[in-house]
């Protein structure tokens, strides 16, 4: 299926979904430019698309594969492709994984998530056996155990690791616990999460021969968004030319920018959906232009992934800031926030997991961690000066200990323990 033109879409989409059709019943009947119409609200959008008699979809579900998704508001929703779009969908992202490294014959073990209608490994799989290079896909998944997940990667000789950073991480840690050596490992593709440099680490210690790059920058919800820029910044992708444009939108104006290293929130319009059309949907991430190439952009991280801990919001970007400039000797590989509250106060947990085998120095560094957060996040100390929240604490445990969405495998960078009545 070819990509249509946009003014087709926005023509098509007025016509037959009764939410876009709602969306823009005040714009004139001519509007066919991306600035005439307003970026989709969320939670308008995923309120109106119920998957059996939703308002977003352009006609009846009577063919298509369904999945979840989480999206960027949190709570599952469903996506729907039809046949000729997921493999336009899976065609368009496969061609992309040439810029990765992926070369001919590399023997591809696929470590995404499979089941309860979850996308990404069959997204993966697929994209593999349409890349425009050979490859031999083995399909493990992440959420096979271990224990049986390296004999495999090891007996095939595997060359190229593909799954989220918590994936590849937790099998890092466990291969570097055992002494296990997979010496044809060569490159780790991740997607679906950041890659931070305390992971890299972890890494490169498990997997001394291979390179960690992006897989490329999709999801369910919002479809194609960015082909890997082979380079050292591995933030950097371009735009799918001609199935999706991406968009950089100022914050307070949702004007488009247009000049390179100002940052805005990601908006993207599928050109080769129709049946449930994205037409500036936002991704829930953050960028910037490069100005290197064009179309050539940087992935800056989640647009709101933090949490409020009494009368301060955190981060997660300042926390990972925290611990790469006080963790100078790589000790740190892996974070999470965790929030609780006890007596009446919330409380700040930062939970770290250490390197295997690194016991070394860690209340100095936890002291260094938390001194650091205070400093960018002071209202934080002053909090707890008046009473307001507890003390900043560190936790160190395993990568292994560290929570993970159990349907996707990505680890939970916030996790909110308060209870809730």
């Amino acid at each position: 299926m070819s990509a249509q033109q946009l003014s087709d879409l926005i023509r098509f989409a007025r016509h037959n979904s009764p939410f876009y059709r709602d969306l823009y019943a005040s714009l004139p009947p001519d509007a066919d430019r991306l600035t005439d119409l307003p970026v989709v609200d969320q939670q308008a959008f995923w309120a109106a698309n119920s998957p059996l008699d939703g308002r977003v979809l352009t006609g009846p579900l009577s063919e298509a594969t369904v999945y979840k998704t989480g999206g960027t508001t949190g709570s599952p929703k469903f996506s729907v492709y039809t046949r000729d779009e997921w493999r336009t969908f899976v065609t368009a992202f496969g061609q992309g994984l040439v810029d990765t490294g992926l070369r001919p014959g590399h023997r591809v073990a696929d470590l995404f998530y499979a089941g309860e209608l979850y996308a990404s490994f069959l997204f993966v799989l697929d994209s593999l056996a349409h890349a425009p290079v050979d490859n031999v896909r083995l399909p493990i998944s992440g959420g096979a155990p271990l224990e049986s997940t390296i004999p495999t990667l090891r007996d095939l000789a595997a060359q190229v690791l593909a799954g989220t950073p918590t994936t590849l991480c937790r099998l890092a840690e466990q291969v570097v616990s055992a002494g296990v050596r997979l010496d044809s490992v060569e490159l780790l593709l991740f997607g679906g999460e950041a890659l931070f440099d305390d992971q890299r680490r972890l890494l490169a210690t498990a997997f001394p021969r291979a390179e960690a790059r992006s897989i490329g920058y999709a999801s369910v919800d919002a479809g194609l968004l960015g082909h890997p820029v082979p380079g050292p910044d591995a933030r950097v992708h371009r735009a799918f030319t001609p199935y999706s444009v991406v968009e950089i939108l100022d914050d307070s104006t949702d004007e488009p920018i247009t000049e390179p290293g100002r940052p805005g929130r990601v908006v993207v319009t599928s050109l080769f959906r129709r049946l449930m059309p994205i037409i500036r949907y936002p991704a829930g991430d953050r960028a910037e232009w490069t100005g290197t190439g064009p179309g050539h952009f940087r992935i800056l991280g989640r647009a709101e992934e933090g949490v409020r801990v009494g009368p301060v919001s955190l981060y997660t970007q300042d926390a990972q800031a925290a611990v790469a400039t006080a963790d100078t000797e790589g000790h740190v590989v892996g974070m999470q926030l965790v929030v609780r509250r006890w007596d009446g106060r919330d409380g700040l947990v930062l939970r770290l997991a250490a390197a295997p085998g690194g016991q070394h120095g860690r209340d100095e560094l936890a002291g260094a961690v938390v001194s650091r957060l205070e400093r960018v996040r002071p209202l934080y100390p002053d909090s707890v000066r008046a009473g307001f929240v507890h003390p900043m604490a560190v936790e160190w445990v395993r990568h292994r200990d560290l929570a993970v969405n159990p349907r996707s495998g990505k680890l939970v960078r916030v996790l909110d323990e308060r209870p809730t009545a």
